[in-house]
């Protein structure tokens, strides 16, 4: 919890303690002795040998953590899996990321990880929607699709000798546009089946990327992947397409639309410090609190607020378990 870094007064301070105290006791046991820092002990059975990985080292005949994580065993394998650590992708995870630079035959990408990361033109719908191998004339269009400083969301496909590489041969994966990015640590987003969430009820996109960065923008309406005719599809092109995009390059987001996506940033940020597990559901609730109280965009950041969020966080909770 990073309560502390917020101005509070003696009330708030109060408060806020008494939340984050009734939080810590609403935590399952397990969990809380799987949580270690630095120079605790890890009980293991040498009977069965024990084999230290990452995280973990020998003092005086005892197992040690060597850093601040959650103690995690595989077989006879004991290590400590950091929480405030850069980003570890695995296959298959949605990330947003940033260009930083195109390349020949490839963008560049800034995915919050020890390294940049490789988006192949190969590996990218081409805007056509065409099926077909790459020419020399795609390359020189490279800047068409992706420029640098273009906020993009892909997917990870793997290592390869040159890196990290991505994917993005859907029309769910591509440029976004219209709204704010957003960093938190990683550790605060969890992979699951969704990461893609169209809020309905406040006409906005919410793109919860696995690397940390989260992007908050307006409902955009993806593409058809599936088109039987071709020739169908280069003459809509042609005709359609044009002027459609033409269109939505002119027209700007409505008010209400944009204070949503203030709204649904500010509530982002308010997990992020108090180092709650960002989710959608918990977003819709912070920014539905904040409409309900008649709190100002830029009062979600004041340390009342917070302290607000944190209580109805033990509510929450508090429910929750007795559901169980």
């Amino acid at each position: 919890m990073r309560g502390t870094e917020l101005p509070l007064n003696q009330t708030q301070k109060v408060r806020l303690q008494r939340a984050l105290d009734k939080l810590e006791s609403l935590s399952s046991k397990s969990n809380s002795n799987a949580s270690v820092t630095v120079a605790d002990s890890i009980p293991v059975n040498y009977e069965d040998g024990v084999l230290k990985g990452h995280g973990t080292s020998e003092l005086n005949g005892e197992v040690v953590a060597t850093v601040c994580g959650i103690v995690e065993r595989v077989n006879k394998l004991v290590y400590v899996r950091a929480l405030r650590s850069r980003y570890k992708p695995e296959v298959g995870d949605i990330i947003v990321g940033r260009v930083v630079e195109v390349a020949p035959k490839r963008w560049r990408i800034e995915i919050n990880f020890s390294q940049d990361a490789v988006l192949m033109l190969s590996s990218m719908n081409l805007p056509d929607g065409i099926q077909r191998r790459r020419t020399a004339l795609d390359e020189l269009n490279m800047r068409s699709i992706f420029e640098e400083n273009d906020v993009i969301c892909a997917e990870v496909r793997g290592f390869q000798h040159d890196g990290l590489h991505l994917q993005a041969r859907s029309q769910k994966y591509g440029k976004l546009k219209r709204g704010q990015l957003l960093t938190v640590p990683p550790y605060l987003v969890k992979r699951r089946k969704q990461h893609f969430h169209n809020l309905v009820d406040y006409g906005i996109d919410l793109i919860l990327g696995c690397n940390g960065f989260i992007w908050v923008g307006e409902h955009v309406v993806p593409a058809d992947d599936m088109v039987e005719d071709q020739t169908e599809q280069q003459t809509m092109k042609s005709d359609v397409t044009l002027t459609s995009l033409e269109e939505q390059e002119q027209v700007s987001t409505p008010l209400e639309i944009r204070q949503y996506i203030c709204r649904t940033a500010n509530a982002i940020r308010v997990l992020s410090t108090l180092g709650f597990i960002v989710t959608v559901e918990v977003i819709m609730e912070i920014v539905d609190l904040s409409c309900s109280m008649n709190v100002d965009i830029h009062e979600m950041l004041g340390s009342e607020f917070c302290v607000l969020v944190a209580e109805k966080e033990v509510e929450r909770r508090t429910l929750t378990k007795k559901k169980r």
